[in-house]
């Protein structure tokens, strides 16, 4: 992501108002910009320590704002001035999940959007599909309208690679609303696919809605990442976050 205000144009100094337009901007048009090394050293290292205390039984977990330092990275995250103007108004942190792609653990996601969000309870009257329940919490699809506001912040714990599985994109897909599985094909195919490769400590910032996938590692460097989601504070229909930070 640009720094802000550092851009130059032949005739003038972008200011710090016009830069986060810019940003904004783009991020709108795409579904994704790169935040590139805002983490520090020491934040990378205490959040690997954490990650180490996780007893995990398959590729990571969805419920890791159970955790008081998870949380309290939601809060610094949100309150960054690159991501900030991002997340607008959405600046509820409602999920993280742990993703870690090993040599032991080495998995693939074929392009998707992300439809589901974790709530406190069924509401009877919410105009919501497909209710589960994954690690005792229930989740449903609500409309396209709600979707739209989230924003995911994915933390990069190792670098992202083209040789580690990296997230691929397919950019400007997350206007197109929910998107049946028989058209995702022929939107990679007419909007193209990108390789979100980033360095230790980088954030990326992506609508859900948004096309993505990750194929499996060809190489053993491991590729570990916190996806943080934040939306609106307050949810229509009855519905309640089950975490809100």
């Amino acid at each position: 992501m640009q720094s802000l205000g550092a851009a130059k144009t032949a005739r003038r100094s972008v200011s710090p108002l016009e830069g986060m337009q810019s940003v904004r901007a783009t991020f709108e048009a795409n579904g994704f910009a790169l935040a590139p090394e805002v983490l520090s050293g020491a934040d990378c290292t205490e959040v690997e320590a954490h990650i180490d205390a996780l007893e995990l039984q398959g590729a990571g977990t969805r419920e890791l704002l159970s955790f008081d330092w998870a949380a309290r990275l939601a809060r610094q995250l949100r309150d960054l001035p690159s991501l900030e103007v991002l997340l607008g108004s959405s600046r509820t942190a409602f999920q993280c999940t742990y993703f870690a792609k090993l040599p032991s653990r080495n998995w693939l996601v074929a392009l998707h959007q992300d439809l589901s969000v974790p709530v406190a309870e069924r509401a009877a009257d919410a105009p919501c599909e497909v209710w589960s329940e994954k690690e005792g919490t229930w989740y449903c699809q609500p409309p396209v309208s709600l979707l739209a506001q989230l924003v995911a912040v994915r933390v990069h714990i190792d670098a992202s690679t083209e040789a580690n599985g990296p997230l691929r994109i397919v950019p400007g897909s997350h206007r197109l609303g929910r998107i049946a599985s028989s058209d995702v094909a022929a939107h990679r195919r007419r909007l193209g696919e990108v390789a979100c490769v980033a360095p230790r400590s980088a954030l990326l910032a992506m609508r859900p809605l948004v096309l993505h996938a990750s194929s499996k590692a060809s190489s053993d460097a491991p590729r570990r990442v916190l996806h943080y989601v934040f939306g609106p504070a307050e949810l229509p229909w009855g519905l309640r976050w089950k975490h809100a930070f």
